[in-house]
C-alpha cells in the first residue's frame, strides 16, 4: 500500500464516525482579519490574498513553535535553518524582506539579517491568540520590509465582563516521544467591568530532534526555554479601554546544528536568544464620524542575541552579543467619512541603538580574553518616520481599496573600519485594489502593491562570518524596491468556498552580498552588500474548504512559486519547491480528528548561491511527502490532544533548511481549564 493510499484511507476512516458536531471545534471558513488594512474586514470581501491560524486549530495541531505553526498555511513555506530557528517565506521572500509583526507593533529591526532568521521563534506559540498572513501587500500598511508580504500574531487578550467579577485559568503538560519536547504552561485570567487582567508562564525542555527513516538523532539540536506573558485591560471610560501588556521569552544553548556538522565547529551556538517587548495600547470610540475608533500605542522592545563558537581543537572560544532597544510609538485614526466610505490614517515613530561586542576567550594558559569589534558598529542609530493613510469605498457590487505612505529613515554609524557614517534615505509607496462582487458567492479582484526594504545596520555594519561567508562593511545603499501585481478570484458557498490567486512581482535595487574577487579571511571568501540586483518572482495559489456535511471538512491548498534574477540570468536563492496540503477533520460532540498530507516537490532550480549552499543537497533539495494524524477530546474541564507525526517515518528537509525534519513520533497533551 502507497503513502498516498494510507493517507486516503485515514480520511475515510474520519468520515466513518458518526453523531453530531460540536459547533466548538468546527474551524469557520470566514473570518473577520486587520492585517490588510490595518482594521477589521470580513476575509471574503479583500481584495487581496489572506490566510489566518486561529487558537484552536493550534491547539488541535500542536505545532512546537511559531514558524511550525506556519507549515499548514497555504503560500507560506517554512525553512529551519536549526531546531531553534524556522523563517516563514512569504511569496518566495523571507527574512528581512518579510515583515513580522506582533499586536500591530514591528518585530523586525535594523539587525534583521538578509535570508532566513530564527526571530519568528521568539514568540511563545502558547501566548497566541490568531495569526495572520497577508501576501503581495504591507508596505502601505507598516512600513519597511513588507516586500513579498506581512505577518502578524495577535496575543491573547483580558476581556472585560460587564456581569460578574470572574477568575479563570488552566495548566497544560505536553510530552513527545524520544524527549523531543517537554512542555509545562499555566495561565490565569481575572475579569470583572472595570479590570480584566491576563498572566501565562511557559516553560520547555527540547531534546535532540530525531529524524526519519536512518537519520536518527541529530545532535546536537536541543535547547530550553522559558516565557511570561501578561496584560492588563483597565475601562478608563465608557468609550476609553487602556491596555498594558509584557512578553518575555528566552532561549540558552541553541545549536546550529549544520555547523557543528559540517563546517568543523565543535561549537556553534545562540546564547541567549532572548525577546522582551513591554506596551501600552490605548483604544477610544470616537463620538465623531471622522474620529470614529483612534489608537495608541507605545512600546519599548529589546533584543538579545549572544553567539558562542569554537573550532574543532582549538583552543579559542569566540562569545559575541548583540543587543537592540526600540523604542516606537504609533496613532492611528479610523473615520467614517460616509456610508460606503472608510479610512484610517496615522504615524508611526521607531528609534533603535544598537550594541554589540565581542570577546575571544583563549582556554589555553591563563585563559586570557581580548576585547575586539561586535558584527555590527556599537552604538549605532537607526530611526523611522512613516506617514499614512488607507481608503475603502465599498459600492456593493464594487469594491475599492488603496493607500499611501511616506516614510523617512535616519541612520548613524560611528566605526573605525566604516567611520562616521549618516545616511537618510526615504520612499513612497501605494497600493490600489478593486473588487467586483458578481453576487454574494462570487468575487473577483485585481490589485497593486508597491513595497520597500530600507537598508539597515545590518546591510551597512556587518564584519565577521555570516552563513558560510565573511561579511564586510558596506554604506550609501539605497531602499529595495518592489511592485506587486495580483488577479484573484474567492468563492463562497454554504459548504464550499476557495480562492485562485495569479501574481508578479518586479524587484529592483536588490540588496545582495556581491564577492569580493581574491579576498579571504579565516578561510572564508569574503563579500559585499550591494544595490546591483534586479529580479522578478511569479507564481499562483489556490485553496480550498468543503464541508460535505456538518461535522466533516476537508481543505487543502497548493502554491507553485517561480523565481529569477535578471541581473544574474540565473534562478532567484532559495525559492520553494511546488508544496501544498491537505486535510480532512471530523468532528463528533467533543471529538475532532484530522488527517493530514503536507508535500513538497524537488527543488532543482539552483542558483548559484544555493550550489554553494552546504545546507541544500548537490543537485537540489529532494521531494517528501509527510502524513499526520491529530485528535482531540474536550471534557469540561479536561481536554487531550494527541498527533502521531511523520506515519510513514519519511526522511526529509525543507528546501534550504539546516536539519531535517521530524521522523516518526508522537505527542500528547492535557490541560485543565478551571
Amino acid at each position: 500500500m502507497t503513502k498516498y493510499s494510507i493517507f486516503f484511507v485515514l480520511i475515510v476512516l474520519s468520515f466513518y464516525a458518526n453523531g453530531q458536531a460540536d459547533s466548538t471545534t468546527v474551524f469557520p471558513i470566514q473570518e473577520v482579519v486587520v492585517t490588510s488594512q490595518r482594521i477589521p474586514q470580513n476575509q471574503v470581501a479583500i481584495p487581496y490574498s489572506v490566510n489566518s491560524i486561529s487558537r484552536k486549530e493550534m491547539d488541535h495541531l500542536g505545532p512546537r513553535t511559531t514558524p511550525e505553526a506556519l507549515m499548514s498555511t497555504n503560500g507560506v513555506f517554512v525553512q529551519k535553518t536549526n531546531h531553534g530557528g524556522g523563517s516563514p517565506f512569504i511569496r518566495g521572500l523571507t527574512g528581512n524582506q518579510t515583515l513580522l509583526l506582533i499586536d500591530g507593533i514591528r518585530l523586525n529591526n535594523s539587525i534583521y539579517r538578509y535570508g532566513p532568521n530564527q526571530y519568528l521563534n521568539t514568540i511563545d506559540p502558547f501566548s497566541i491568540a490568531k495569526i495572520e498572513v497577508v501576501k503581495g501587500t504591507g508596505s502601505v500598511q507598516y512600513g519597511s520590509d513588507a516586500l513579498g508580504g506581512a505577518l502578524q500574531v495577535f496575543t491573547k487578550e483580558p476581556i472585560l465582563n460587564t456581569e460578574n467579577r470572574e477568575w479563570h485559568g488552566s495548566v497544560l503538560g505536553k510530552y513527545m516521544t524520544g524527549d523531543m519536547e517537554k512542555t509545562t504552561r499555566g495561565e490565569l485570567e481575572y475579569s470583572s467591568q472595570k479590570l480584566a487582567a491576563f498572566v501565562g508562564g511557559t516553560y520547555r525542555d527540547f531534546g535532540d530532534l530525531i529524524g526519519g527513516k536512518s537519520t536518527g538523532k541529530q545532535s546536537p539540536s536541543g535547547y530550553n526555554e522559558y516565557a511570561f506573558d501578561a496584560k492588563i485591560a483597565f475601562a478608563v471610560k465608557d468609550n476609553v479601554q487602556l491596555t498594558l501588556a509584557n512578553q518575555f521569552l528566552r532561549q540558552e544553548n541553541v545549536p546550529v546544528y549544520h555547523k557543528v556538522v559540517l563546517e568543523n565547529y565543535e561549537l556553534n551556538e545562540f546564547d541567549p536568544q532572548q525577546r522582551m517587548l513591554t506596551y501600552a495600547r490605548m483604544n477610544i470610540q470616537g463620538k465623531k464620524k471622522i474620529f470614529d475608533q483612534v489608537k495608541l500605542i507605545a512600546s519599548w522592545q529589546q533584543g538579545i542575541e549572544g553567539r558562542n563558537s569554537r573550532k574543532n581543537g582549538a583552543t579559542l572560544l569566540v562569545h559575541e552579543k548583540d543587543q537592540i532597544n526600540t523604542l516606537g510609538f504609533t496613532a492611528d485614526i479610523s473615520s467614517r467619512l460616509s456610508g460606503k466610505w472608510t479610512a484610517n490614517s496615522g504615524i508611526e515613530v521607531y528609534n533603535e541603538r544598537v550594541g554589540s561586542t565581542r570577546t575571544d576567550i583563549n582556554s589555553a594558559g591563563n585563559g586570557s580574553t581580548v576585547e575586539k569589534r561586535g558584527l555590527y558598529p556599537d552604538d549605532s542609530k537607526y530611526s523611522s518616520y512613516s506617514v499614512y493613510t488607507l481608503h475603502r469605498l465599498d459600492l456593493e457590487k464594487w469594491i475599492f481599496d488603496g493607500g499611501i505612505r511616506f516614510n523617512a529613515f535616519q541612520i548613524n554609524i560611528s566605526d573605525v573600519t566604516l567611520g562616521d557614517i549618516k545616511i537618510s534615505p526615504e520612499a513612497f509607496v501605494f497600493n490600489a485594489a478593486a473588487m467586483y462582487n458578481f453576487n454574494t458567492a462570487n468575487h473577483a479582484y485585481a490589485t497593486f502593491s508597491s513595497g520597500f526594504r530600507a537598508p539597515n545596520i545590518d546591510d551597512m555594519g556587518t564584519l565577521g562570518i555570516v552563513d558560510f561567508r565573511y561579511e564586510v562593511p558596506a554604506y550609501d545603499l539605497e531602499p529595495e524596491k518592489s511592485q506587486n501585481y495580483e488577479l484573484g478570484y474567492k468563492l463562497s458557498l454554504p459548504k464550499f468556498s476557495g480562492t485562485v490567486a495569479a501574481y508578479y512581482m518586479n524587484l529592483n535595487q536588490l540588496i545582495t552580498r556581491v564577492k569580493v574577487d581574491g579576498q579571504i579571511i579565516d578561510g572564508y571568501q569574503v563579500y559585499k552588500k550591494e544595490n546591483v540586483e534586479e529580479a522578478y518572482i511569479q507564481g499562483l495559489e489556490t485553496t480550498m474548504n468543503w464541508k460535505p456535511c456538518t461535522d466533516w471538512e476537508i481543505n487543502g491548498g497548493i502554491s507553485y512559486i517561480y523565481g529569477q534574477s535578471i541581473t544574474k540570468d540565473e534562478p532567484l536563492r532559495r525559492i520553494p519547491p511546488l508544496n501544498g496540503r491537505l486535510a480532512s477533520t471530523y468532528s463528533l460532540r467533543k471529538f475532532v480528528t484530522t488527517a493530514e498530507f503536507l508535500f513538497a516537490t524537488k527543488q532543482d532550480r539552483l542558483a548559484a548561491g544555493d550550489k554553494s549552499d552546504n545546507r541544500i543537497p548537490t543537485g537540489g533539495t529532494p521531494g517528501w511527502q509527510v502524513i499526520n494524524l491529530f485528535a482531540g477530546y474536550q471534557l469540561p474541564s479536561v481536554k487531550f490532544n494527541i498527533g502521531i507525526q511523520n506515519i510513514l517515518n519519511e526522511d526529509y528537509r525543507t528546501h534550504g533548511s539546516g536539519i531535517n525534519g521530524v521522523g516518526r513520533s508522537a505527542w500528547a497533551s492535557v490541560e485543565w481549564v478551571f
